[in-house]
């Protein structure tokens, strides 16, 4: 489009039997405004929004009780969010531990949660407390579904639940599907992200 323009307006120029400097000197500053716009609207769409995502088991920032770890019942926690942008589709949610020995380590991938949706109730598995619709990926445990916080004893790890607003929904993405899986297919459809950050630290 930019370069169709800039040939438009040169030959109107040339037509117009303008001096060779002043229509070079034109034409470059109908490109650069022409550059100068596209690259705002680029940078706009490339900003996505802030949702927020909170959890009744805990606060942003605090500790994971037990009962969502592997010293515990190791069963997912309730989630809900807001500020939520209204052309979505489907949510997606990660959850990492970023201080693994190993590196990032993911505990919980799962996507195509259903736009209308707010919240996300304790305990949900492939059968139990959520929409058909709803998948579950793996996870770096080789596990489908969720798998709580479990690293070794020492120092606090630092677990981000992410949440992915979406414009479209994954029906092309398989049940088990990983996390890079996931963050490809969601390319050029996020619309909107928040994160909830919990610690957890395992004495023995």
């Amino acid at each position: 489009m930019l370069r169709n323009t800039f040939l438009y307006l040169a030959s109107k120029l040339s037509m117009k039997k303008i001096n060779t400097v002043q229509t070079i000197l034109f034409t470059m500053i109908i490109g650069t405004m022409l550059f100068n716009q596209y690259f705002s609207q680029t940078k706009t769409k490339s900003k996505n929004m802030e949702m927020k995502i909170y959890s009744s088991a805990f606060k942003d920032g605090n500790f994971i009780p037990s009962k969502y770890t592997c010293e515990g019942a190791n069963v997912s926690p309730q989630l809900h969010w807001n500020n939520v942008p209204k052309d979505v589709k489907s949510f997606a949610i990660i959850m990492h531990d970023i201080d693994a020995p190993g590196g990032d380590f993911v505990h919980w991938v799962i996507y195509n949660i259903p736009g209308n949706l707010k919240e996300l109730h304790e305990d949900v598995t492939p059968s139990r407390n959520v929409s058909d619709e709803v998948m579950f990926g793996t996870n770096d445990f080789g596990k489908v579904g969720y798998s709580g916080p479990c690293p070794p004893p020492g120092k606090p790890h630092h677990y981000f639940i992410q949440i992915f607003a979406l414009d479209t929904i994954l029906h092309h993405l398989e049940s088990g599907s990983t996390r890079q899986q996931l963050l490809k297919a969601m390319e050029g459809h996020i619309l909107a992200e928040g994160k909830l950050m919990g610690k957890f630290r395992r004495e023995k």
